[in-house]
This record gives C-alpha cells, sequence and structure tokens, in this order.
C-alpha cells in the first residue's frame, strides 16, 4: 500500500433555502436519533431495525413504468444516476445526480405539510484538477421535491431527472450548485437490468436485502458549465434504483461499490460491504452486452485495495484490484480525481474511475463508511 493525492478545487456544499437548512437539521436530528452508533446500526443507520416498515422478500413481480415511482411504505430508497464524461479535448470527467426519500415513520400517509415523508439530493462534476458537489433536503407533500409519472419526473427545487414517456428510456438530467452545473441527455441503448435473484439483492449473510434494479446502458451528450465555462460533453451513463427499509445488517460499516462499463459493451456491477468485524460480504452482476444478467455469488468476486489516498484527513483506498476468474475479468482502477470526496450530511468519496489489465474501459466508484 501507498499514499497518493491530487489536488482539489472548487467544492462547494450547498444547503438549499430556509426551507431546506431547516429541514436539513431536522433531518440530521431525525437520522442521529435513529441511527445511533454505526457500530451498532450500521452505516448511516442503515442497519436499524424496521419491522414496522415493509419488508424486501424474495420472488417479488416488478411491474414498469410503476416501480420507477415511490414505494412509500418502505423507509429508504433512491434515483441515483452515474456518468462518465468526455469533452472534445478528451478531458475525463465525470456526473452525478441522486435524489434519497426516507419516511420519517411507517406508514406515512399525511399530505401536505402533514407529510413525514424527508427528500435529499446530491449533484456533483468531477474532473482532473476539480471535484465540485451540492446537497440539497426537501420535506414532502409541499411539491418541493418527489417523482412522479407519467411522464417521469423526480425533482428537488430546480434539480430535475426527466423523462419524455412513462419509462426511463430517455431522460434529461439538470442540476447546479457553487461554481457548476450541468444538462445532459440520456438515451437508453439496453433494457432495464434487475440485480441479484429477479430484484432481489441480498446485502448479507444475516439476510438484509433491497430491490435493486438498474439501467447501465445510457449514452448521453450535453454540456457542464464550470466556473462560467462551458463544456460540451458526450459520454455514457448509469442509473440505479434502490428501496428497502432495513438494506444493510447492524454491524456493516460501510461499502465499495463498481459499475464498469466494458470494451464489448458489456457491464460489471460489484460490490463489498464491509463488517465492523473485519469481514466482508460480495456480490454483483455480470451483464452481457445485450442485457442478460448473470448474478455472481458471494465470493466469486475478489476485491483488494492497492494504494490509499488522504482525502479529507482520512486513509481512503482509491486503486483496486477486481478479479472475477468466471469471466476472465482480472482488472486495475485508478480515479479520475482521487479527492472526489462528498462532503455531505453522511460523507462518502464517489468518483469516475478507469480501469486496466485484462480489459480497459471506464466506470464509477462509490465508497462509504472510511
Amino acid at each position: 500500500m501507498h499514499a497518493e493525492g491530487d489536488a482539489v478545487k472548487g467544492s462547494s456544499c450547498l444547503r438549499r433555502g430556509y426551507f431546506g437548512r431547516v429541514v436539513a437539521w431536522t433531518w440530521l436530528a431525525m437520522v442521529l436519533l435513529w441511527a445511533g452508533p454505526v457500530s451498532a446500526q450500521g452505516y448511516a443507520g442503515l442497519g436499524t431495525a424496521a419491522e414496522a416498515y415493509d419488508q424486501v422478500t424474495p420472488g417479488r413481480a416488478f411491474s414498469f413504468p410503476a416501480d420507477h415511482l415511490p414505494h412509500p411504505g418502505f423507509r429508504i430508497e433512491w434515483w441515483y444516476v452515474t456518468a462518465n464524461l468526455t469533452a472534445a479535448d478528451g478531458t475525463e470527467m465525470g456526473a452525478q445526480w441522486t435524489l434519497f426519500r426516507q419516511a420519517g415513520t411507517p406508514g406515512d400517509t399525511g399530505a401536505g405539510w402533514r407529510s413525514g415523508q424527508i427528500w435529499m439530493g446530491h449533484a456533483a462534476v468531477t474532473t482532473p484538477e476539480a471535484h465540485y458537489m451540492a446537497e440539497g433536503f426537501a420535506r414532502g407533500g409541499i411539491s418541493q421535491a418527489g417523482v412522479s409519472g407519467p411522464p417521469f419526473e423526480a425533482w428537488m427545487d430546480d434539480w430535475a431527472m426527466m423523462g419524455d414517456s412513462p419509462g426511463l428510456d430517455r431522460l434529461r438530467l439538470r442540476a447546479s450548485g457553487d461554481a457548476f452545473s450541468y444538462d445532459l441527455a440520456l438515451r437508453a441503448e439496453g433494457p432495464l437490468v434487475l440485480q441479484g435473484d429477479q430484484g432481489y439483492s441480498v446485502k448479507s449473510t444475516t439476510g438484509q436485502a433491497s430491490y435493486y434494479y438498474s439501467q447501465p446502458f445510457y449514452s448521453l451528450e450535453g454540456t457542464v458549465i464550470l466556473e462560467g465555462r462551458t463544456v460540451p460533453v458526450t459520454g455514457r451513463a448509469w442509473l440505479d434504483r434502490e428501496w428497502s427499509s432495513q438494506p444493510l445488517s447492524g454491524t456493516q460499516s460501510g461499502w465499495d461499490w463498481f459499475a464498469l462499463h466494458l470494451p464489448d459493451g458489456a457491464k460489471l456491477m460489484a460490490f463489498q460491504l464491509r463488517d465492523a468485524a473485519g469481514g466482508t460480504y460480495t456480490s454483483g452482476t455480470w451483464i452481457a452486452a445485450d442485457g442478460t444478467p448473470s448474478p455472481q455469488p458471494p465470493g466469486a468476486i475478489e476485491f483488494e485495495a492497492l494504494a490509499r489516498t488522504e482525502v479529507a484527513g482520512r486513509q481512503i483506498p482509491t486503486r483496486w484490484r477486481l478479479r472475477l476468474p468466471a469471466r476472465g475479468i482480472d482488472v486495475a482502477t485508478e480515479p479520475v480525481n482521487a479527492q472526489s470526496y462528498m462532503d455531505t450530511a453522511f460523507p462518502y468519496w464517489e468518483g469516475p474511475i478507469r480501469f486496466s489489465g485484462s480489459h480497459a474501459g471506464v466506470g464509477y466508484l462509490e465508497m462509504t463508511g472510511y
């Protein structure tokens, strides 16, 4: 292991308006009361027992476009897009757009100001020299944030993920923060993919799970504005949809999640969840170029941290080796910017990566709990 460091400029964190600030503090207070110590409740409280909420069970039949919309009986869910971008001069960049829904109480059916649904948004742009980010909070019931359809739309204030149909085949993605904004048009060139066992994604040996599907086949074009400079970009994007009431066990302290675009059009989703006692739970899906998924059982994908970077005063593994022997995968990843740190309510590392070895390509890496 060795340490490495990259310069970072232009980082920002935005709580959006008066109500956003009020909701931010309310949400944080609620989470702190709900979550407790990480060692007892999992990363960010996601291991807290949730018997009063709807439960994730095997054998669920997914229905689209209905499942693109919220599932308010479950405690948490998200709409999550990561994008690998290329500027006209070849510069590699990345973008993230995320909307989280959090239920404050089980069975919440309140309307307007009586709604207990809390929304949180994250947006980011990463370049080799800088990582720009923003965070927003909103409450449900007052049209400040939400997800609706048809046609599909997810929004928080002026951030939006908009479709031109009930489905997710074509999306327009917009967000902004201090010194950055983007406007991206996404077009799906392959099918939706159910992760895990037909969308039932197990996260631990004790059975915690989520419902999880992806759209990993987007091509994109659009513009990124950085400190007043407009940059046309092209690239590819990956959307993840998950919902659950207790996606982690109480001792899982964080995860390392990879989304890789292979040169022949295939994709690989891989994650390991780290336990406070030192063990890991691994899973993933090999996705053929035609969209056919092959779930990978625990232990099939091997994760090895190769190098750490000092980021925000902590040592974070930013170079990795991934092996999937059954598919001939043996690659080493490196970040576009090792300082891709999301200084949010629950901080994490997330940014674009490139990889080489048995295969070469680009992807995204998210790491929590360091």
